[in-house]
């Protein structure tokens, strides 16, 4: 008969939940350890079998670490607000916030369904008014600061005022805008607040910016680069388009969330990943005059010394000077190909691919390095968002750049020779190595890092350029046009010289969303809430005078980017965490999700956290200690699970059949965690035999107590397997590497006599069912409860090995002679290398193969061989 895992669990979970059991409290007399998983964005389907994946192992760890003397934080919460609940709630013809509670609630069934061992009293929900007006409030922090450069971290955006107010704009901390314009102290505090906006926005680490983005007229909104895949996928149109848009200025912190990366113990692939999203790159920029005209092109290359071999320029459709120097009779050959390109996503513009496509603009650049004319081109795969949004383009030495001038008969010249002097058939495909210098005056013979140098320096002399690092990373465009999301503290006042934006005080928050029927797109490219004008027209509290206010919302990303901070205070009401909270449970130990983040989330949460560390805010520079990311769950037949491929397996179902601890088990047993794995019916089994048998310690087959268990002496056989077991299961735990301590389990399980021949000992069974506790906990409550426990199990101790007890007594000797494997001893461990010798030499085996050859001599590593060297 199955253990009545139904009634097991839904007396344990509701015991639990009388008993508040896993509620923490920061006390800095214990040892924290904080292990947190994703938070879910609570759609309708309700949990897929992807969650518990991830969710089982961060509890595993929960409770292993609690079991082991922690103070241990272990929270969950509900990433709410963004599109997809707002597509599901215009779907089902609901509001949001209702379809937003009943999914939360269905979520919340599931994930208590599962044992994990939560503190819902921190529970925190990004849509909830008292949260999200913490994340206005960090919003504020981000948009009233700048970068110093100088000192290297943000610093309130009240100390460049003062600098402008008493020094103007000379020796500004800052970088400096694009086109910025000097000013006199006198002339800042005579200039008009819309004036003094638009400076300071240059500065801001919020800003508002007109840009190309990704524009999806269907959703009506606006997407994130990585957000343009997914949605394409499904079928939706996504183009380039300009548009006002709130941006933060991550790129200030680009060298920094490069570095700090070395801090972290993550996976060595999403620090890479991170790595090359950043993108750092040296090199240098310099000015191409172009022909007949005073304007001139400013190119970024990291092969400065390839310049000699640039035999045209191209500009990205984007480039303001596109439009000033097509000539008239490439006019229309011009626009109709930037039209084209936006509507191209820089995934599709930049695969390498694909087709080459561009067009000649009728003007040509002065290459300063030759002299010569070359001509200018527009082509997609240059993007306005990198480098300069123009390039010197050298097609002897770049893949791209090749296949352009070949596409187009542009010419190829070679520039560069390989360091072996191998011959190049640079028309057929580019040197892309570093090698020595040729056909390039006066760096010729040069080798390609002492030519960098030489050739920059000259460019500097000249006046025309200078050394430079770029980063791929560019600013996070952080506004949506929707109506589910955070709204912007933000109002637009008109002071007579024009509309300017300013930022509410924190008195006025939170800023909430108003109550309406429809929150579908305007259909204007606005957001629903420009429509709103009981809304959007309001007062400035601070001098009362009319304004709107912004009627954009941030991103999903905002809430996600800070919740783990909330976790640690979540009820506080007068500061989003205290810092005492901050001080003892930050930063995060471990952190257990998905790798479909890496640059988004993983990557803003280090952004908006290392602000708050620059404002003294958190007391840590990086929030997540510990990163691990689970594998994906397949289906049986080895393909995503899909509806429309019917794979999917509902955990619902799962649990009914075999209970929430066959489930925990069987998704920690399929395999290494970060690898993931098929479903498999037949492995569920196993698992599910595996608890049975060890009810069977206190149950018989009717369900009734057994007295199978008693006080007997373990044999040494078996204490020193169940030493080495706890040794393993210990460190399996640690290092997530739960599929091997499921099986160290079961091989103990196997040793344990099961008391139906012989009595199962105390000791051994009380051990196995405290190391099974964290996989299975329902049943393992159950079992210590019957083996006369009064305690929860969740307060026990986890066992501790005893290093003496795991070294066996005996040793295997392997014996050779010459190398080669003659016969096989076993004997006691740690004897010396001269009794080793005589066992070895006293082989009848081994001196079978001495035979009459003299002994040269013998080699022996202690407890593992002998090695009888003859001629």
């Amino acid at each position: 008969m199955a253990y009545p895992f139904k009634n097991i669990e839904s007396k344990w979970q509701n015991k639990w939940r009388e008993q508040d059991i896993y509620r923490v409290a920061t006390d800095p007399s214990l040892p924290k350890y904080y292990v947190m998983s994703m938070l879910p964005y609570p759609s309708g389907a309700g949990l897929h079998m992807g969650h518990p994946i991830g969710y089982t192992a961060s509890d595993i760890v929960a409770r292993y670490k609690r079991m082991s003397g922690f103070n241990v934080l272990h929270p969950m919460g509900w990433d709410a607000f963004g599109l997809p609940a707002e597509q599901y709630a215009v779907k089902n013809k609901k509001h949001p916030n209702d379809t937003t509670v009943e999914n939360v609630k269905n979520f919340r069934r599931q994930l208590d369904m599962l044992g994990y061992s939560y503190d819902w009293s921190r529970e925190i929900n990004t849509t909830d008014p008292s949260y999200f007006k913490w994340t206005q409030w960090i919003f504020l922090k981000i948009y009233n600061s700048y970068y110093d450069v100088k000192v290297g971290h943000a610093r309130p955006i009240d100390d460049l005022i003062t600098h402008f107010e008493k020094h103007g704009s000379s020796l500004v901390p800052a970088m400096l805008p694009k086109d910025f314009k000097t000013f006199s102290s006198l002339e800042w505090q005579h200039a008009s607040e819309k004036h003094k906006a638009d400076i300071l926005s240059g500065f801001r680490l919020a800003y508002l910016s007109d840009a190309p983005v990704n524009w999806c007229p269907e959703l009506g909104t606006v997407l994130a680069n990585e957000e343009v895949a997914e949605q394409e996928e499904k079928g939706f149109t996504v183009v380039r388009r300009n548009m006002r848009q709130w941006m933060l200025r991550i790129t200030a912190y680009a060298e920094r969330l490069i570095a700090d990366l070395n801090e972290l113990d993550w996976p060595h692939h999403t620090i890479e990943q991170q790595r090359n999203w950043i993108g750092k790159s040296t090199g240098a920029e310099v000015d191409f005059a172009i022909q007949n005209s005073d304007e001139k092109i400013r190119i970024y290359t990291t092969r400065p010394d390839t310049i000699f071999g640039a035999t045209y320029m191209v500009l990205s459709p984007e480039h303001p000077l596109v439009d000033s120097i097509t000539s008239a009779e490439h006019t229309s050959e011009v626009k109709l190909y930037k039209t084209q390109a936006a509507t191209k996503s820089e995934l599709e513009r930049t695969e390498l691919a694909k087709e080459k496509t561009g067009v000649f603009t009728g003007a040509y650049a002065i290459n300063p390095a030759t002299q010569k004319p070359i001509p200018i081109w527009i082509a997609d795969y240059v993007l306005i968002g990198y480098g300069t949004g123009a390039i010197m383009a050298v097609p002897g030495h770049d893949e791209r750049d090749h296949e352009f001038a070949k596409t187009f008969s542009l010419p190829i010249v070679q520039v560069v020779e390989a360091l072996d002097g191998s011959i190049i058939d640079i028309e057929k495909k580019p040197y892309t190595e570093e090698g020595t210098v040729i056909n390039s005056g006066f760096i010729d013979g040069l080798p390609t890092i002492e030519a960098k140098e030489k050739i920059t320096k000259h460019f500097v002399d000249q006046n025309i350029g200078h050394h430079a690092v770029k980063y791929k990373l560019r600013d996070w465009l952080f506004s949506r046009q929707r109506y589910w999301g955070e709204p912007f503290p933000i109002i637009y006042i008109n002071d007579g010289d024009g509309e300017y934006a300013k930022a509410l005080t924190e008195t006025s928050l939170p800023v909430t969303l108003p109550v309406v029927e429809s929150y579908s797109p305007s259909g204007t490219g606005e957001s629903p809430l420009s429509v709103i004008s009981d809304w959007v027209n309001t007062t400035d509290p601070e001098t009362g005078k009319p304004a709107k206010r912004e009627t954009n919302t941030m991103p999903q990303w905002a809430g996600s980017s800070w919740y783990y901070l909330r976790y640690a205070d979540p009820n506080n009401d007068t500061a989003p965490f205290s810092k005492e909270s901050d001080k003892y449970w930050q930063p995060v130990d471990l952190y257990v999700g998905g790798n479909e983040h890496a640059v988004t989330h993983l990557l803003y949460s280090r952004f908006w956290h290392k602000v708050l560390f620059d404002h003294g805010i958190v007391s840590h520079n990086e929030p997540f200690k510990r990163l691990f990311h689970q594998g994906m769950l397949l289906g049986e037949n080895g393909a995503k699970m899909s509806k429309s491929l019917g794979n999917v397996v509902n955990p619902d179902d799962v649990v009914e059949e075999f209970g929430a601890d066959t489930l925990r088990m069987y998704l920690m047993f399929l395999g290494p965690l970060e690898q993931g794995g098929p479903w498999n019916t037949k492995g569920i089994s196993g698992v599910h035999r595996f608890l049975n048998r060890l009810w069977r310690f206190v149950a018989n087959d009717e369900g009734d107590p057994t007295s199978r268990v008693k006080d007997v002496p373990l044999s040494k056989d078996l204490e020193r397997l169940m030493h080495q077991t706890i040794k393993k299961v210990s460190e399996d735990i640690e290092a997530l590497r739960l599929n091997t301590a499921i099986s160290a389990m079961m091989i103990l399980m196997n040793e344990v006599p099961s008391g139906e021949q012989e009595p199962a000992p105390r000791e051994a069974v009380e051990t196995l069912v405290k190391l099974v506790a964290p996989f299975a906990p329902h049943i393992c409550e159950e079992i210590w409860s019957r083996l006369g426990h009064t305690d929860s199990i969740v307060n026990t101790s986890f066992p501790r090995y005893d290093q003496t007890k795991i070294i066996e007594d005996t040793a295997t000797i392997v014996l050779q002679v010459n190398g080669k494997v003659r016969d096989k001893l076993e004997v006691p461990r740690g004897l010396s290398r001269e009794e080793l010798e005589k066992y070895a030499t006293a082989s009848d085996r081994v001196q079978k193969y001495i035979g009459e050859s003299s002994v040269k001599k013998i080699i022996v590593v202690p407890d593992k061989l002998v090695n009888v060297v003859v001629e």
